[in-house]
């Protein structure tokens, strides 16, 4: 029975793990419509923390095709060179530590009790602390004439312990990129 009783909580907290929280915010009075190219604005990738764990040529290098990419699909074309882009585009990786509590309750058995039968036993909380991450990737979008931020997404999800693959890595950095992008141009 208790085996089954702490099976429940992991499996929630499991299941809450593998949702990707996408944010999104706009500045509703400009016009989306007049934005027709694109640049980076150097740093293109900012990490948070700087940790050689994180930051990598490797990562920067696939979030920056994976946005690539997805502004292409929305008609965002890279501006030619010595022009100004309409839009200037950084991103940000940002890793940070989180806890959760998790409480189980169970009962120790049952006793009897005075008129005889069997009444159930006290109850036992057992609460622990999982330590894990949360990785967001927040792409920004800046007016390439005033500098303003006119438009931001995120998405917000819990990393996974063992390490993925290259081709898992480039795979996971693609669905969120797409994520975050699937909200631009605002409607």
């Amino acid at each position: 029975m208790l085996p089954r009783l702490l099976l429940i909580p992991i499996l929630l907290l499991l299941a809450a793990c593998q949702t990707v929280q996408v944010e999104r915010d706009y500045d509703a009075s400009r016009d989306f419509a007049g934005y027709r190219s694109w640049s980076w604005q150097e740093p293109a990738l900012q990490y948070r923390p700087d940790d050689p764990r994180v930051k990598s040529d490797l990562t920067e290098q696939r979030i920056r095709e994976a946005v690539s990419q997805q502004l292409d699909q929305r008609g965002l074309r890279p501006a030619p060179a010595g022009s100004v882009a309409d839009l200037k585009v950084q991103v940000w990786l940002i890793v940070e530590p989180r806890q959760d509590q998790v409480s189980t309750h169970y009962s120790t058995g049952y006793w009897g009790g005075a008129w005889g039968g069997y009444w159930g036993g006290p109850i036992q909380t057992e609460t622990r602390t999982v330590d894990y991450k949360v990785a967001t990737l927040q792409v920004d979008l800046f007016d390439g004439k005033d500098g303003k931020l006119v438009w931001r997404g995120s998405a917000e999800q819990v990393m996974r312990r063992s390490p993925p693959t290259p081709a898992e890595r480039e795979a996971a950095i693609r669905e969120t990129v797409g994520q975050v992008l699937s909200q631009y141009p605002p409607q």
